[in-house]
């Protein structure tokens, strides 16, 4: 039809598995039901003629991580062909947690965070507990928690990244997490979408390569003022002047007792809808906008 925006919702290939991002089938549905010609298309797919489309939306490309410089190729053919969302340099920007560091730079309050890259030595604190991720990395995959003073697990988890190409990240692990949770707020079309809480993801002695549930024990939460100001002062650090289709900000209880961010997600975050019923329309709407 004439004038019908046409959007491909982009996802990764389950390959077989139970697709995990619950909400990819109501987001496309509710699209087609507001007239755009709307299908879920993995990102890695050969035969995707990515120019057809009005408009590329970053939904759930999940596998991207390890995959980071396959997926940023991808990501600038896609974003010469058609309008990605988010653009291409958000996403590369974002796809480097080393990132953190910019928002320090820019006054934002973020969880204290040091960077190892293959062949430097890793520093590990020995008076507190402490959290081993890479830099690129997405659903608390390769990410560990250790209590202070522990560094044999840690260096060969450090080893292991290093060999593989990550970038290693060490933080203290913030006790807050386990009595307070993480909250993330979430963004779309420029405004607070919504909002949830949840549960400690990284549990005492777990191995940093067993899979782990991403968002334990979440449920909606109301953001206090203090946690809107860090939020929306984190996304005014985003370097440029990129339109950010959608964000979520994920904050954490600092030691100052107030909030700090601990990832900024502009690639694909997880947006809960099924929580959230209420918020598909304002993504539909904002979504069909972008799309023109």
């Amino acid at each position: 039809m004439p004038g019908t925006p046409r959007i491909a919702v982009v996802t990764y290939d389950p390959r077989g598995e139970e697709h995990k991002d619950r909400d990819l089938p109501v987001l496309v549905e509710a699209l087609r039901e507001a007239g755009a010609d709307a299908v879920a298309v993995p990102w890695d797919d050969p035969d995707t003629d990515w120019a057809a489309f009005d408009l590329a939306l970053l939904r759930s490309t999940w596998d991207y991580s390890w995959r980071a410089g396959e997926f940023t190729a991808w990501a600038e053919r896609c974003g010469a062909a058609t309008r990605l969302a988010n653009p291409l340099g958000v996403v590369k920007w974002n796809a480097d947690k080393r990132y953190l560091g910019q928002l320090v730079d820019a006054g934002v309050p973020v969880v204290p965070t040091r960077y190892f890259a293959p062949g430097d030595p890793l520093d590990l604190p020995a008076d507190r507990e402490f959290v081993v991720k890479p830099a690129s990395g997405a659903g608390a995959r390769y990410a560990a928690r250790y209590p202070a003073g522990e560094r044999d697990a840690a260096l060969r988890q450090a080893e292991r990244m290093h060999a593989e190409g990550f970038t290693v990240m060490v933080q203290p692990y913030l006790s807050s997490i386990d009595t307070q949770g993480e909250r993330a707020l979430q963004f779309f079309g420029g405004r607070l979408l919504h909002a949830g809480v949840k549960g400690a993801v990284l549990a005492p002695g777990t191995p940093y390569d067993a899979d782990k549930v991403a968002h334990p024990d979440l449920r909606p939460w109301e953001p206090t003022a203090a946690e809107l100001a860090v939020a929306e002062k984190a996304l005014a650090a985003v370097p440029g002047d990129a339109e950010l289709l959608y964000a979520r900000v994920d904050l954490v209880t600092g030691p100052d007792g107030e909030p700090c961010v601990m990832e900024l997600e502009l690639i694909e975050p997880n947006l809960f809808l099924h929580l959230h019923p209420d918020s598909v329309p304002k993504v539909v709407e904002a979504v069909l906008a972008a799309a023109g």
